[in-house]
């Protein structure tokens, strides 16, 4: 399986499954917008047509007969800084627009439609051009922090999907006197260094929600040597963690045969959090921890290989 490098190494800010949707768009005649942020890849059956015409897995408007240009609306799922943005046309070959930019907005709370037609937008990928059936991958600079996106493709067209990858800038002051995960992706966490990431991503152990199958967790390759695996997770911020979950759900034959954890408030000096534990294979685990020091990171080892669906580090944000 081929790593991500670069800013697609960052997580999706927009992907379904992490919490995004495409709010609007102003045609969707031919496949509808929802297919835009879908996880994975594009597929393609030839000769499958319904009502419409040809079944496209991504979004689709209808030729246009008039002056203007398509538009598409998403709200991140988790509001960040945009480091680079992906516009795929995977199987629109006759039928991809030749240009497209994006924009991108900060609105807080929860604007309508109507609300955020009058937005501060910014240009974040200028007009470029595109191709058919391909990725076309856009660096993007600045550290403002955005909430949605507009994806403008001109004039027509079908696009079957839109990443934009970036770094998660959460408001936590909405947990003030209230615990939280630490290890959280969606709080701002991120998993910074790994040993092994063959199956999937780390990051997959610190999304939302539960994985529903074993490819939404992180699963590294069958070791042949006499080490461990093991990721590093920068926390949502210092905290105090009280409680780590350890899930090793739909991991029936390859779950870790233990685990362990430790923090750091430095980058040099470790400590322990949860000491090396026996797992159970496809079972939410989870362990007190009592007098821990407030930690910046976190360690996770499995030993010795094997994957995790889950991983949540509970507990406080420290004061100041």
């Amino acid at each position: 399986m081929t790593e991500p490098t670069g800013f697609t190494a960052l997580p999706d800010l927009a992907l379904r499954t992490l919490g995004g949707s495409v709010i609007a768009a102003n045609d969707e005649s031919f496949a509808e917008r929802e297919s835009l942020i879908r996880p994975g890849r594009p597929g393609f059956m030839p000769h499958t047509f319904g009502a419409k015409g040809q079944v496209y897995d991504g979004w689709e408007t209808r030729r246009r007969r008039e002056p203007g240009h398509d538009w598409a609306l998403v709200r991140l799922g988790m509001p960040g800084v945009v480091r680079g943005v992906v516009i795929d046309t995977a199987w629109f070959k006759g039928n991809y627009p030749p240009y497209a930019s994006v924009e991108a907005a900060e609105v807080e709370g929860y604007p309508t439609v109507a609300e955020l037609e009058t937005a501060d937008w910014v240009e974040i990928v200028p007009r470029s051009d595109l191709k058919g059936d391909a990725e076309h991958l856009f660096a993007v600079s600045g550290e403002r922090r955005y909430t949605h996106v507009r994806l403008n493709m001109f004039p027509d067209g079908g696009i079957a999907r839109l990443r934009v990858h970036g770094e998660v800038r959460p408001d936590l002051s909405l947990y003030e006197g209230l615990g939280l995960d630490l290890a959280a992706l969606e709080n701002g966490a991120l998993v910074t260094a790994c040993s092994n990431e063959f199956y999937s991503s780390p990051n997959n152990a610190i999304s939302p929600g539960l994985a529903r199958h074993q490819a939404e967790g992180w699963e590294t390759a069958r070791r042949r040597d006499d080490g461990n695996d093991w990721l590093v997770i920068r926390l949502a911020g210092a905290g105090v963690v009280s409680l780590a979950e350890i899930d090793t759900t739909n991991l029936v034959f390859n779950a870790p045969a233990e685990v362990s954890v430790t923090g750091t408030a430095d980058g040099t000096t470790w400590f322990p959090l949860l000491p090396r534990t026996r797992l159970l294979p496809d079972t939410r685990h989870r362990f007190r921890i009592r007098d821990a020091p407030a930690a910046t990171y976190a360690r996770v080892d499995i030993h010795p290989d094997g994957g995790l669906a889950r991983i949540r580090l509970h507990g406080f944000l420290a004061e100041g």
